[in-house]
């Protein structure tokens, strides 16, 4: 396995990135909404291309993390998904917890993203599973 290879990251990105349209699109569209406040005039606002290509893009760079620190620990296949998990529950809630703390977001904000960060980990790890296959 190499540090870096192209399908698996995208694959893993894509896995994230279809979470995230069922989360916020089809699952908690309208309770995350009201959690952060915006209305639908609010919502359309946005260059939805611009958000959506630098989603894929983080994402990306998640995939590429992870792939590259799988690479060099060659784990099993239930480890991977321990790393990815915990890396969503160790690392990424916690840090968006503390800046939703200090930017006073609500609680429900929080479990809805936090939700949303666990179950794509979930899935990112899951996609590198069946690679590593």
């Amino acid at each position: 396995m190499t540090d870096f290879a192209l399908w698996p990251v995208l694959a893993g990105a894509a896995a994230f990135f279809a979470v995230g349209a069922l989360w916020y699109g089809v699952l908690l569209s309208k309770p995350w909404q009201r959690a952060a406040g915006l209305t639908n005039s609010q919502l359309r606002e946005g260059n939805m291309a611009l958000i959506f290509a630098l989603t894929f893009l983080f994402e990306m760079l998640i995939a590429m993390v992870l792939w590259h620190l799988l690479a060099r620990t060659d784990p099993k296949p239930f480890v991977v998904m321990m790393m990815a998990v915990g890396f969503a529950g160790g690392v990424m809630i916690p840090a968006i917890g503390i800046n939703y703390l200090y930017l006073r977001k609500p609680l429900a904000l929080f479990l809805i993203d936090a939700g949303h960060f666990l179950f794509g980990m979930a899935a990112m790890g899951a996609v590198f599973v069946w690679f590593r296959s």
